[in-house]
Order: C-alpha cells, then structure tokens, then sequence
C-alpha cells in the first residue's frame, strides 16, 4: 500500500515520502496512530496545504527532544533490586522500572522510548542503555542496579 508518511520515521523515510508498506503495516499501525495517509490525489493535494505547518511542527518536537536529551544524556539511574548472593537478581530491572526511576526524576518517558538491547536487566552492576526520544535524538544513560539481600 502506498502511504504518504506525517512524521519522520526511523527505516521508513522523511515528512512527506510518499513510501510503499505491507497493508497491514499501514492498517493497523500507521494510518490509526496519524503517522501516514493513503497517497490518494486528494490527500497529497491536502498533504501540500499544510506541508508548512507539518514541518514546522516536526521541527519543534525536535527542539524539544533535544533539550530533554541534553538534560537526560550521561544520567546515573540507581534501582535496587533483591538479588542473591552470586549477583543474580531475584526478579529484572526491566523499561517500566526504569521509566518509573526517570519520573521520580523528574523527566517524563515513555516505556517505547527506552531501548534494551540484551533485554531485561538480570544483573547487579551498571548497565548502559539507550534512550530514543526522537528518531534523531537518541541518548545513553546509565543505570546502576544495586542489590538488596
């Protein structure tokens, strides 16, 4: 299905591209989530109106991710876990833990928004993570499980 794209989307394309995606891709998530609209005439002519105020928007949202992720990048989260006596916790530190640590902090995340490569976090000690608040800004933070017995 050919789709024109609203927003910037990471592996799809820029505001604007008019991009082919499996229907059901576009069904089901692009078109009810406003990221895209069918590339039908009227909805490219439609698209052009108001191409200004799209980017314009986009571009705050950008401002705005950019702040956060200055104030965010190089954070040190401490989450407490039990954990036995090898180091292995007895649960995980897993995206919701940790979205629940940043807005104790005082910095509001979405649980999509946080990035685990290796998964749940099932050991005591650092671990670096990403944080992706735009598609272009992306920051690393730390985060420290220390173990409770």
């Amino acid at each position: 299905m050919q789709v024109i794209l609203m927003e910037k989307m990471a592996n799809l394309g820029n505001l604007g591209d008019v991009v082919k995606v499996k229907d059901g891709y576009a069904r089901n998530y692009l078109i009810p989530q406003g990221k895209a609209k069918r590339a039908t005439e009227e909805n490219l002519k439609t698209f052009e109106v108001r191409r200004a105020e799209l980017e314009k928007t986009q571009a705050a949202a950008l401002v705005q991710a950019q702040e956060q992720g200055a104030k965010l990048g190089g954070l040190t989260l401490k989450i407490s876990q039990k954990a036995g006596v090898d180091g292995r916790l007895f649960g995980s530190v897993t995206n919701h833990d940790i979205v629940d640590a940043l807005k104790a902090q005082g910095f509001e995340v979405e649980r999509s928004q946080v990035r685990m490569p290796s998964g749940a976090l099932k050991q005591v000690g650092e671990h670096p993570l990403l944080i992706a608040l735009h598609t272009d800004v992306v920051v690393t933070i730390t985060v420290a499980v220390i173990g409770e017995t």
